[in-house]
Formats: structure tokens, C-alpha cells, sequence
């Protein structure tokens, strides 16, 4: 799961091959702020749900901070499934996806305040469908508004990541089935942009399925600059099976994606020519799964493409 910066991976430019410029002194403000983070440690989902007395197994995903920026995450020890995936291979030694991309339906669920403050209207949404849609058709993959409601919950405005107010509200909210995705937009709290889970672990509790993101990071918020839509763009990278960019930072493996240059960590802003790794390849600030403001994302890679097609059929369509 992953949750970012108050850089929301809103809308983030549409258009490639534009240059964007940051005035210096933003480019050093948030330098500073990254580096009074380093030693502050992002939410970890580790801890099992508990809800209505039942307790269910805990989830392994990313929480990223708009305030700080910071994220952590543990991964297992990786199963040969996982390795067989990372490699572009069905598990047991197949081949790849016989998809290249397709459809899926959208139930948006908008929560506002006990008294209907914080409401997302229409055109918003539409809006925020029509980002993802221009983000990921190189994919092939598009995104169709299947329903819309609208929830008037104090406790649920606020909720966070593994929470009981999330549990309880992805319960009573959560619509279709694997292959469906349901984005929750509140007024999340902790500071966060967003979370998200993976598709592998829709069979282990289908309920936590999907992705929650902040109100004000829809296209035409107040979370400038990341209020361009590209917060939801990025977790449903995560969602489709995407790691950071900067997983694993400058190892052999980082983000298991051949096409994505190594970085080191988390690009803040839009730092062009970045190169924190000695490997090949400037760091990719213009991908939708780093961490940079919304203006600067435009791309996903073909292996990243490819990967979503794998981990999409093997996880949400069962093949």
C-alpha cells in the first residue's frame, strides 16, 4: 500500500514532453523537509484487524505522509510466485499475461462530515475518472464510473489507514468484486494523500480491497500541488501491482521493473537530470510511481505496463 506526501500523485502533468520549472527556493524548503523526515517512520500496516470480534489477517501495504514524505515498507520473504512474477512469469514457470489491459468498473464513495461537509461533487469525480483514464491509456487499461454514493459519517471523514473506522466503513461501502475497484475519497487524516492495497492480497480479506485518497487531492482541490488527480492515479499503481520507483533503492532488483531506472529514494518536486544510483538512467521523477508533484508525472513504463497486465489477471481474475 502506499501513502504519500501531501505531493498528492495527483493528475500530475498529462501532457509529455512539457518542461516544468521550480524555483529554487521551493526545490530547497522541500530538501529540508525531507531531510527533517528521514528519521520519522510512515505508518506500517502490520497489525491484524479486529472488527465486530472478528480478527482478520494484517495487510502488508505503503502510508505515505504529505508532511514528511516518508515511507516504510517490509516485504516478506519473497515466495516463488513472487519471483516468477518479478522475472514476467506465470508462477510454476508459464509465461506472461494473456491480457493487455481491459475494463474496470469504478464505485466511487465520497465520505463527508456527519452534517455533509467535505462533498465531492459530480464533476469532480468525472474529472478524477478522466485523469486516470488519460494516465493509463498507454496501458490499455481504462476506468468506468460504475456508481457513486455519498456517506455523512463524523468518524469516518477522518479515518486512517488500518484503522477501525476504515474497516467499518470499507464494510458497509465496499461494492463488486475483484476485478472492480473502489476509491474512497475523504478527508483522510495524519496528514496522508493516500494508501492502497495490493491485488495480492484481495483473497486473504477482500473487503480491505481498494484505495482511499484525500478529497482535496481530486483535480480542482485545495492539496496544491498535488490536487491535479495524480494521488489516485499512483495508488492504483499500487493497487494494479506497482512498487515505488524507489523500492529498494540502488539494488539489482529495486522495484522488480527492467525499464525503470534505479534511484536512491523519493523525488520531491521536479528535479530534472536527478541521478542518485550509478546505474544506468537518470532517475524516473516523471513516473507516476515516484513521489514528485502532480505537474511532473506523465508516465508509466512498458514494464510496469506489463506487470500490471500479470498481476491483475493472476490476482483479480484468477487465471
Amino acid at each position: 500500500m502506499r501513502t504519500r506526501m501531501l505531493s498528492f500523485l495527483a493528475v500530475g502533468a498529462l501532457a509529455s514532453g512539457i518542461a516544468w520549472a521550480m524555483p529554487a527556493a521551493v526545490e530547497a524548503s522541500q530538501g529540508e523537509a525531507a531531510a527533517a523526515c528521514e528519521a520519522r517512520e510512515a505508518f506500517e500496516g502490520t497489525l491484524p484487524w479486529t472488527f465486530r470480534g472478528v480478527t482478520y489477517p494484517s495487510q502488508r501495504y505503503f502510508v505515505e505522509n504529505f508532511k514528511c514524505g516518508a515511507h516504510k515498507y517490509k516485504f516478506a520473504k519473497q515466495t516463488q510466485e513472487e519471483k516468477d512474477i518479478a522475472a514476467g512469469k506465470r508462477p510454476g514457470g508459464g509465461g506472461g499475461a494473456t491480457i493487455t489491459g481491459g475494463t474496470v468498473n469504478v464505485y466511487f464513495h465520497v465520505i463527508r462530515d456527519g452534517a455533509g461537509g467535505g462533498d465531492v461533487p459530480d464533476s469532480r469525480i468525472a474529472d478524477q475518472i478522466a485523469v486516470m483514464n488519460a494516465a493509463y491509456t498507454s496501458t490499455g487499461w481504462k476506468f468506468v464510473l460504475a456508481a457513486v454514493d455519498r456517506t455523512d459519517n463524523d468518524a469516518w471523514y477522518t479515518l486512517g489507514p488500518n484503522t477501525p473506522e476504515e474497516r467499518a466503513a470499507k464494510v458497509a461501502l465496499r461494492q463488486g468484486s475483484a476485478g472492480d475497484l473502489n476509491l474512497y475519497a475523504a478527508k483522510i487524516g495524519g496528514g496522508l494523500l493516500g494508501w492502497s492495497t495490493f491485488p495480492s492480497s484481495y483473497a486473504v480479506d477482500p473487503y480491505d480491497d481498494g484505495v482511499v485518497v484525500l478529497n482535496a487531492s481530486l483535480p480542482g482541490g485545495g492539496a496544491a500541488p498535488y490536487n491535479l488527480g495524480d494521488t489516485a492515479v499512483h495508488e492504483i499503481g499500487h493497487w494494479m501491482g506497482l512498487y515505488h520507483t524507489f523500492q529498494g533503492g540502488c539494488s539489482k532488483t529495486n522495484d522488480v521493473i527492467g525499464d525503470t531506472p534505479a534511484e536512491k529514494s523519493a523525488a520531491f518536486g521536479c528535479p530534472y537530470g536527478r541521478d542518485t544510483c550509478r546505474m544506468a538512467g537518470e532517475d524516473p521523477i516523471f513516473n507516476f510511481m515516484d513521489y514528485t508533484d502532480d505537474s511532473c508525472m506523465v508516465e508509466f513504463t512498458a514494464g510496469q505496463d506489463s506487470r500490471m497486465d500479470l498481476q491483475y489477471e493472476l490476482y483479480r481474475l484468477g487465471r
